[in-house]
């Protein structure tokens, strides 16, 4: 267990970064891409960085599960794909812990570039993999299914920005086209995913506490005061402002670890 000792207009930012983050995950997603950053400028360490953001931002999906609650898909759905997130999460989370400081050093600006490109076209993925629905097919449909989102669980145990997007291509390929049910179900196996991923984390001691305690008060008021005014600014200028974010960000981390 970790309690950084770090001047109080860290946490300050901390705070306001993390309610700025539940905003855009309201109506966007995305959040990480400005919690993860933040959290390494400051001064975490990029492996302890990737555990506390998926600690910290962990009980935002609960509040998107309620606020969907009366969308969520059949639950045999819901059983088919939770399982898969649950494996997923623990392999992703210890491979995290595994991989050398340096490495995921190199890797995280990358990672954060690629969940920036990967909510900038997830509208028209979307929109191309609904027009195909896996759910009427047989087994091997399903079995796809899984294994996809087998894939998006490691890659949210390990890094976790962007899965909510993933998470979302992965849905329209199953064939969901309600964007409420399909952000209810994701927020379901968010839960599971960085679930499984923060008990790890905490079990290894390698989280932040007191920033990890800040992003989650901050993510759920962010989620709960922004979400009516989101809506009214739009789901396009939301997303174009993480976007850009995003980019500035994935550069300043170039910046900090590689050269």
């Amino acid at each position: 267990m970790i309690l950084a000792s770090i001047p109080v207009w860290e946490h300050a930012v901390v705070l306001l970064v993390s309610v700025l983050a539940g905003f855009v995950n309201a109506i966007a997603g995305g959040g990480s891409l400005l919690t993860f950053p933040t959290l390494v400028w400051i001064g975490v360490p990029a492996v302890a960085a990737s555990a506390t953001n998926t600690v910290g931002l962990w009980p935002g999906s609960f509040g998107g599960v309620v606020g969907f609650r009366r969308d969520l898909p059949d639950r045999r759905v819901i059983a088919l794909l939770t399982v898969p997130s649950l494996i997923g999460g623990v392999i992703g989370a210890v491979l995290l812990l595994r991989t050398p400081t340096r490495v995921f050093e190199v890797l995280a600006p990358l990672l954060v570039l690629a969940a920036t490109v990967l909510l900038a076209v997830q509208e028209p993925i979307s929109k191309r993999a609904a027009q195909r629905s896996l759910l009427g097919q047989r087994l091997p449909g399903r079995e796809a299914a899984v294994c996809f989102q087998l894939l998006v669980a490691v890659y949210g145990g390990f890094f976790g920005a962007g899965v909510g997007i993933m998470m979302l291509a992965a849905l329209a390929i199953l064939g969901l086209k309600d964007i409420h049910q399909m952000n209810g179900l994701k927020n379901v196996l968010a839960i599971a995913i960085n679930g499984v991923a923060a008990v790890y984390f905490v079990a290894a001691g390698v989280v932040w506490w007191t920033d990890a305690a800040l992003m989650a008060f901050g993510s759920i008021v962010g989620g709960l005061s922004g979400a009516a005014f989101a809506y009214r600014l739009g789901r396009t200028v939301v997303r174009r402002a993480v976007v850009a974010i995003g980019v500035v960000a994935s550069l300043s981390l170039l910046l900090r670890f590689v050269f």
